[in-house]
Formats: C-alpha cells, sequence, structure tokens
C-alpha cells in the first residue's frame, strides 16, 4: 500500500471514530455493540479508500448491529456492486443494505 492510501485510511478512520463519539443510539443494545458497529465502519470505509473502484468519498457507510447500509452514488452498476462485495466481505457484518443510487 503506497503512503498516500495509508494515511488516506488512517484518517478516514479517525475521523469515523471522532464523529461517532460514544453516544449508543436507539438501534444499538450496548457501549459494546456501538463499538463494534463502529469497527466494521471503519473497515468498509478503509477498504473503499484502497480499492481503485470504488469512490470512498462518494459512498456513506452506516453500521447498525452489524447490519451495513451503504448509500451515496456510484458511477456505475459495477461501483455499486463492488462497494457491497467489500462490505459483505468485513468481519463480523451480518447484512449489507444496498441503497447506492447509479448516477444516469
Amino acid at each position: 500500500m503506497n503512503t498516500a492510501k495509508l494515511f488516506s485510511s488512517v484518517l478516514l478512520a479517525a475521523s469515523v471514530l471522532a464523529m461517532g463519539g460514544c453516544e449508543v443510539t436507539r438501534e444499538q443494545s450496548t457501549v459494546g455493540q456501538f463499538v463494534d458497529d463502529t469497527a466494521i465502519t471503519s473497515k468498509v470505509k478503509a477498504r473503499f479508500a484502497e480499492s481503485p473502484v470504488v469512490s470512498a468519498m462518494a459512498i456513506n457507510v452506516e453500521t447498525v448491529n452489524g447490519t451495513v447500509q451503504l448509500s451515496g452514488f456510484a458511477k456505475n452498476e459495477s461501483e455499486r456492486s463492488t462497494a457491497e462485495s467489500i462490505a459483505r466481505s468485513v468481519a463480523n457484518v451480518k447484512a449489507v443494505r444496498n441503497d447506492i443510487i447509479v448516477k444516469p
């Protein structure tokens, strides 16, 4: 992995953790579950940043109780399906909801 991609991945992971705080939402039962979900989201975003196909900046990732929801816009169906495949490959992901819209 080159230095720029590594830096981007670390920066992305740090920003996700900073934005999340320690708040447990209604759907999450414990702080531990929130931490697990935050880790999943960070891993998915980091893999998006490493991918030559997926734009990490155009696709949003949220995780609740192990279910990853993808939203945002893709350039084509290949980017949309690759994003879903990447999310499914992350450890501890129970399900993926792909709400990414392909731009016409």
